[in-house]
């Protein structure tokens, strides 16, 4: 029997680099000899990519945090069922670029309630976790300064003030604090090939990775 794949998240905020490491450690992985594969959330199948351009474009206060929330849990079902559940299946490693965690962080910091964050997902993920989750870290201000320099669109989070990102730092960190068996935190303050580093031991010591 085919071995299940192992699912590893990349969670942090605006500009910490997520997308760049979650290819670079999808493609380090594959050349270890793993059948490895990148995705993103909200997004990663058909549907879960059109609910995508609802959440990221527009106006800052374009949905309440219930709304959000709601839109993300949908999101991500597809996602999983279309997607990583089947990849994992065939004995894929996936690569995500956010999940869960993101939805308690940011809808949680626009105010949306925790115990519906927790029934919604008891209720459209189950008892399913990611394997690992990297929690990329930074400084609020080079983050956003970061992400305007990155200047790729879909700033509607980006647009929300200094205030809301420093509350979106505690709560990852604060994440990461009530699970450490799941959650590492990387210092993604250096350069791409520096923090690329980081990760790697982070996933070698947590997982059995091809040395």
């Amino acid at each position: 029997m085919q071995p299940r794949g192992r699912f590893i998240t990349f969670e942090g905020g605006e500009g910490a680099g997520k997308s760049t490491q979650v290819r670079r450690l999808a493609d380090r992985l594959s050349a270890a000899g793993l059948a490895a594969a990148a995705t993103r959330e909200p997004g990663g199948s058909p549907g879960a990519e059109e609910i995508r351009e609802l959440l990221i474009h527009g106006e800052t206060a374009r949905w309440d945090a219930t709304t959000e929330t709601l839109l993300h849990f949908a999101a991500r079902r597809d996602h999983l069922t279309k997607t990583v559940w089947p990849q994992l299946e065939r004995g894929c490693w996936v690569v995500c670029d956010r999940f869960a965690d993101s939805t308690r962080a940011y809808q949680g910091a626009a105010g949306a309630d925790p115990a519906l964050i927790e029934t919604l997902y008891a209720r459209t993920v189950g008892d399913f976790a990611p394997d690992l989750t990297l929690i990329l870290d930074l400084p609020v201000d080079l983050g956003l300064a970061r992400a305007a320099a990155r200047q790729a669109g879909g700033a509607r989070y980006e647009a929300m003030g200094a205030a809301f990102h420093e509350d979106l730092r505690r709560r990852f960190l604060a994440i990461a604090e009530a699970e450490p068996d799941r959650c590492r935190i990387i210092d993604a303050s250096g350069g791409a090939e520096t923090v690329a580093e980081r990760v790697w031991q982070a996933v070698a010591s947590r997982l059995p990775v091809p040395r």
